[in-house]
């Protein structure tokens, strides 16, 4: 089920309907080729900024990778609505945490969100 929800993610980046982030670490070469490719329609880009890494440094402190905490600060810096997340550990550790005021969500529960 969580393969076809984050299928289903995908679409909607396609679509313009959600904002794509984490593709060039998925060892899955057709996946991480799929993802760039949706990347290219992207209309915004966050660049890093010593407010993100600031952040980003508070996160990790908190328990959270640094990878994941740049992400993460770099959602919130773009006021996203939800981070999606297949990592069953940042997932945890970010609901957690009292610094991320983003939403923080696995692919079926975004699926679920966007069903509303």
């Amino acid at each position: 089920m969580e393969a076809e929800a984050v299928l289903s993610i995908l679409t909607q980046c396609e679509t313009d309907r959600l904002t794509f982030f984490e593709t060039e670490r998925n060892p899955n070469l057709a996946r991480r080729e799929y993802a760039l490719g949706a990347l290219d329609k992207a209309q915004q880009w966050i660049p890093l900024d010593t407010a993100i890494e600031s952040h980003a440094r508070t996160l990790h402190a908190q328990g959270i990778q640094p990878l994941d905490a740049l992400h993460l600060a770099s959602a919130e810096a773009a006021e996203v609505d939800y981070f999606c997340t297949c990592d069953d550990k940042l997932l945890k550790n970010a609901r957690r945490s009292k610094a991320i005021h983003i939403t923080v969500v696995s692919p079926l529960e975004l699926i679920q969100e966007l069903e509303k």
